[in-house]
């Protein structure tokens, strides 16, 4: 049984909760649940998995930003720093940009603005835990902040023209996505229409159009599985 720890950063409008699920239970349907054991973890009330007890963790998504000065922000990164190397690390969305951040990289609210719907990212370097390959993949995204310079010691493995570091990856055992495999299509629509306050309403039709089109959750979902369960730093040092 591979254990995982969801480090659980925000949630889902409850309005959205209540018909989607939260964001633990999208990740163990993104994953298939067979052969996982999840325990999450509420980050913002300070709880804090012990890494090495876990063969991976994903951080999750958050309507928070890593530059932000609350402290269980700082105590993530904190987090992130010291469990690097004693478990694998998954980053998604604010996950990403928190394990850019507390690695050396920097963050910001992109002057490219909102970026929602279904986004193509171009696979620039190839993994060997991405089976079946492919030369892109379309995901949901839901994000302003991003990744503004990477860190030294991260690789580019996921790039677009809007998004150029959508995903990063550290040595054998961290990596991270900007966009969210985890969400489904009628998840990312309701969510991306309810913020037609927020959103240009031009840039919201065009994004809820976008997200009939095929997407490839199930394949990036199957690359994080395959990631999770190759020989982790914790089974490898006991």
């Amino acid at each position: 049984m591979t254990r995982i720890a969801i480090l659980e950063t925000g949630a889902p409008p409850p309005t959205l909760v209540a018909r989607h699920g939260d964001y633990p239970a999208m990740f163990r349907d993104l994953l298939g649940g067979e052969g996982f054991e999840l325990e999450t973890f509420d980050v913002q009330a300070g709880q804090w998995p012990d890494a090495a007890a876990f063969d991976a963790a994903i951080v999750t998504g958050s309507a928070a930003g890593v530059y932000e000065t609350d402290a269980w922000i700082a105590g993530l990164l904190d987090w992130i720093r010291a469990a690097k190397g004693r478990t694998r690390l998954v980053g998604v969305c604010f996950g990403h940009q928190a394990m850019a951040q507390a690695l050396g990289g920097r963050v910001e609210k992109s002057d490219r603005g909102w970026g929602v719907g279904l986004h193509r990212y171009q696979v620039v370097s190839p993994e060997p835990w991405m089976t079946p390959a492919a030369a892109t993949v379309a995901i949901p995204a839901s994000h302003q902040d991003q990744v503004v310079d990477k860190p030294a010691e991260a690789r580019v493995i996921l790039r677009s023209d809007f998004t150029p570091f959508a995903g990063l990856a550290w040595d054998e055992d961290a990596i991270s996505f900007q966009a969210h495999p985890e969400f489904t299509p009628a998840f990312a629509t309701d969510l991306t229409a309810g913020r037609h306050d927020r959103i240009d309403p031009a840039l919201v039709e065009r994004a809820v159009d976008s997200l009939k089109a095929p997407d490839d959750r199930p394949m990036v979902g199957r690359w994080i599985s395959d990631f999770v369960t190759a020989t982790s730093p914790r089974a490898a040092s006991s």
